[in-house]
Order: C-alpha cells, then structure tokens, then sequence
C-alpha cells in the first residue's frame, strides 16, 4: 500500500530502467495502460533478442528530487511478451515523451509509426509491482 496514486504516477513521462537476463540494465521509454508496460522495440534494439532468449524481466520508474525530497519508486517484475505493433497505442507513448505534434518529432520517432522497419511492443503484465514513497523533508 502506498500512499500516492501509482497510475497517475506511472502515466507522467519518466524513464523505466529494464533488466533482463545477462545481466543487462537499459533506460527505456514506456507506456502503461491498464495494468500493462508497453515498450516499443524492434530488431535496431538489443532488449527484443534478450527478450525472446529469456521473458523474465524487471524494471523500476523512480524519481528523486532532492531538493524538494520527493523519492518514489514503482517496480514491477514479469514476464514480457513480443506483440504486433499498433500504431495508435505508439502515437499515444510517443506523444507523452515528444508532445501531441508528430510533425516536430525527430524523423527516427516518425518512422516507428510509419515506415516498416520491424517495430514491435513489448507488453509486461506485472506478476509484481510494488510502490513506495521513501520522501523527506528539507
């Protein structure tokens, strides 16, 4: 139990960091929606082999911001499993990160959405999560 919203939490525009087998520890974007970790991948990213090699994963979104003493963390551990890309679920990550305007977004983001070169999601389903709030004062 914890006492911030942990969907309101994990909807802001952080940085997961994922581990995998090997071990391997990456920063990645993400999307969660109902209860799911949706990472965009494909064959440019090492994380997809990984992922097919070995599902088992976990990953941490955390903030520390010293100056105010705000420390929150969600981890999660599950299983990932490679899905068909659909381009309206990578609008919607993609748009958190870059803003509502694809026009102004690099072209490499562009093409994920538009250009067939492989992209995939990597859907997590949580078989753990757990948030804390580990904040002080100052």
């Amino acid at each position: 139990m914890t006492d911030f919203d942990v969907d309101e939490f994990l909807a802001q525009p952080l940085t997961a960091r994922v581990a995998t087998d090997g071990p391997t520890v990456r920063p990645t974007w993400y999307l969660w929606e109902d209860g799911v970790f949706w990472i965009l991948s494909g064959p440019w990213a090492r994380l997809l082999d990984r992922v097919r090699t070995n599902p088992r994963l976990a990953l941490t979104v955390d903030v520390c911001d010293p100056p105010t003493g705000l420390v929150r963390q969600v981890i999660a551990r599950g299983r990932a499993e490679v899905v068909p890309f659909d381009v309206d679920r990578g609008r919607r990550k993609l748009s958190r990160y870059l803003g509502p305007e694809e026009s102004r977004w690099d072209n490499r983001f562009r093409r994920y959405l538009h250009d067939d070169v492989g992209t995939v999601w990597i859907r997590v389903v949580p078989d753990s999560l757990r948030a804390e709030d580990l904040s002080y004062q100052v």
